[in-house]
């Protein structure tokens, strides 16, 4: 956009002194907006890259490069018999441990106090017939010693029993003990078992290879992370905790599967071995394009949801889109520059060319450059960038008054690149110096010829 259109001012040539590059203007209104220019990414609105579950071969493939598939179509199969002998083999240990957790829950045998009951009974009978011998003792010292003897007999026999009780019941309480820690081995043991069964027959289940998302379908050649950890492989759509049992029911972790990346080699068909994590096929859905911009961090304040923008493609350079923010990130990430930036998200409109037709659709990964107009003030008091320096950490403008010139501090609003919006300071009709301002000092004469009178 012109000066001529930001800002309305009455321009008149004159000089000061020795000077011919110093120019008065008065203060006018005019339209300013600020734009904050941001590098972009277009971004497609999903994307799934999909992984062999386990080694194997492609038993059939049942769509089309390009074509486009639904949520949950089953796009190819593969044969593994590695992965259908493990869950086999799952199967068969979860059996055996189902039937020694069922065994384990008979209860184990306790020591019995009857006997002790049974020697109480005649502990008490002989000691009943003892006091009744005791009692036919006419000699009443021979009399008095026989029940001193009776009750120490008693004492001695109460505190043999305590013991022999005592010690019945820590028995038993052992063998508790040890019932327990039978038992809970055994829960172990099969909660081990069937987990292990879990991801064998998920990982049976995904030999059958569907469509996570609609879109578009890319066959082959698609290059995966180690084997296992692509977020979006059909291992890693397993429950966390059936992972590693998968991995370790399939050998994923052995040699043969290594570190490092893998991918199918050549045109994915029936009869091409995988590997687990090898890379099979992608689906991307376009139904919704959107970009990925990176603000700097002194302009990430001024971005918010619903600012508007401009969009340049360098894929085509005669193209203009439309777009619209929908989200600012809250962390911040690395500016391709090295410095701080923020993520903020676009959604992305149509494009026209410079000859009004309609613009080619963009594709996931182009480059852009999104300008964001984050303020637009119009009919605002406005002034030329150039008459503006910074005086400390303050702007100012130089104000000419009787053939003077005064430094003016301003409070600014919009800051376009032309011109910028003076909230305090200036009003309409004041005259500044806009040519020169760093050649002007404090109460230096000025000579301000205006055009036409004014």
């Amino acid at each position: 956009m012109s000066a001529a259109a930001l800002v309305q001012l009455v321009l008149s040539g004159c000089t000061s002194g020795p000077s011919a590059d110093i120019r008065v203007a008065a203060v006018g209104r005019g339209t300013v907006q600020e734009i904050v220019q941001a590098p972009a990414n277009v971004v497609a609105r999903a994307t799934a890259a999909i992984s062999a579950p386990a080694s194997g071969t492609v038993k059939a493939v049942l769509v089309k490069d390009g074509a486009h598939v639904r949520a949950g179509q089953v796009l190819l199969t593969i044969a593994s018999p590695q992965a259908v002998a493990a869950l086999k083999s799952a199967q068969d240990a979860d059996r055996r441990a189902a039937a020694s957790s069922a065994s384990g829950t008979t209860a184990t045998p306790q020591v019995s106090l009857a006997g002790i009951d049974a020697a109480d009974a005649a502990a008490a009978q002989a000691f009943a017939n003892a006091r009744q011998a005791a009692d036919l003792i006419p000699d009443p010292t021979l009399k008095a010693q026989a029940l001193a003897q009776l009750a120490t007999a008693q004492a001695q026999y109460a505190a043999a029993r305590s013991t022999a009780v005592r010690a019945l019941e820590q028995a038993n309480a052992g063998l508790s003990g040890l019932e327990r820690a039978a038992q809970s081995l055994a829960a172990a043991q099969r909660a081990q078992t069937q987990a292990s069964l879990g991801a064998a027959q998920a990982t049976v289940a995904a030999l059958t290879v569907r469509a996570p998302i609609a879109g578009t379908v890319v066959l082959g050649g698609v290059t995966a992370g180690t084997s296992g950890s692509g977020t979006s492989s059909l291992l890693s759509q397993l429950p966390s905790s059936l992972q590693s049992q998968a991995q370790s029911l399939l050998g994923t972790s052995g040699s043969g599967s290594g570190s490092g990346s893998a991918s199918v080699v050549g045109a994915l068909q029936a009869g091409t071995p995988v590997t687990p994590g090898a890379g099979l096929l992608t689906v991307t859905d376009l139904s919704t394009l959107t970009l990925s911009a990176q603000v700097d961090e002194t302009d990430i304040l001024l971005v918010e949801p619903g600012v508007h923008a401009d969009v340049d493609l360098d894929a085509v350079p005669d193209a203009t889109y439309s777009a619209t923010v929908t989200s600012v990130d809250l962390a911040p990430t690395t500016s391709s520059g090295g410095g701080v930036a923020y993520v903020v998200r676009l959604s992305l409109g149509a494009g026209t060319n410079s000859d009004g037709t309609p613009a080619p659709q963009p594709r996931p990964g182009m480059s852009a450059v999104a300008s964001l107009d984050v303020l637009t003030a119009t009919d605002a008091v406005s002034v030329p960038a150039a008459a503006l320096f910074r005086d400390g950490n303050r702007d100012s403008v130089w104000i000419v008054r009787n053939g003077k010139a005064s430094k003016q501090v301003v409070v600014l609003g919009a800051q376009g690149e032309a011109s910028v919006q003076v909230l305090s300071g200036v009003v309409v009709g004041d005259r500044i110096v806009v040519k020169g301002a760093d050649k002007v000092t404090e109460g230096q004469q000025v000579e301000d010829q205006q055009v036409g009178g004014q």
